[in-house]
């Protein structure tokens, strides 16, 4: 499967990766999650909640240096077919520091449905006839949930249980498939963090 990168080609890899999340506790520094290479635990990514912000609806993805490359905010109200719905959007950030747009995501009516799926397009958009280019399966509180593309192709698995760790509530893994944009993913798993008062929310 190969998918055009949405962030960065540097992070899309030839081979499968699981990578370990590990949610940063507000009382300590502040929220958010550092995701680590398997294999080697290096960090490979850090995500930035609003208890380091210091501001609502606004998360950083940042890389193993801690520069940002993602920027993703919420955006409210936006009404359509008569139900309010909030959108979020990511911004793809060069080293200047320059936003460009690379995906929204639009969170469900409801956290409380479980099965209520969760569309992403990216930007530009593919186009696809859906109207969206992937798709969030599953129920992300219980870390058992995948993004799937428009096609039903799971591009990364979240909640893969290894035995020598198992899955906590602070601690779970991800899959991603090969030559799939990694920073996408965390990035849209940010979002899902958020969305379900997790690590991320203030």
């Amino acid at each position: 499967m190969t998918m055009k990168p949405i962030i960065s080609k540097l992070y899309c890899s030839p081979s499968h990766k699981v990578f370990v999340v590990r949610r940063r506790p507000h009382v300590v520094n502040g929220g958010g999650f550092v995701v680590t290479d398997c294999p080697s635990q290096k960090i490979v990514f850090r995500v930035d909640g609003c208890g380091i912000l210091g501001t609502k609806d606004e998360l950083i993805l940042r890389d193993e240096d801690g520069d940002a490359l993602l920027l993703l905010r919420r955006k409210g109200g936006m009404v359509e077919a008569l139900s309010i719905y909030r959108k979020w959007r990511g911004y793809s950030l060069d080293y200047q520091g320059s936003k460009k747009p690379a995906f929204s995501l639009k969170e469900p009516n409801s956290c409380l449905v479980r099965n209520n799926p969760i569309r992403i397009s990216t930007e530009p958009s593919k186009a696809t006839n859906k109207g969206w280019d992937f798709e969030v399966r599953g129920h992300f509180p219980d870390k058992i949930c995948s993004i799937v593309d428009s096609k039903g192709n799971v591009i990364a698995q979240v909640g893969e249980k290894k035995e020598s760790m198992g899955i906590s509530k602070d601690l779970y893994n991800v899959m991603v498939k090969p030559e799939i944009d990694q920073a996408f993913v965390f990035g849209v798993i940010a979002v899902l963090d958020y969305i379900y008062g997790e690590s991320t929310c203030c």
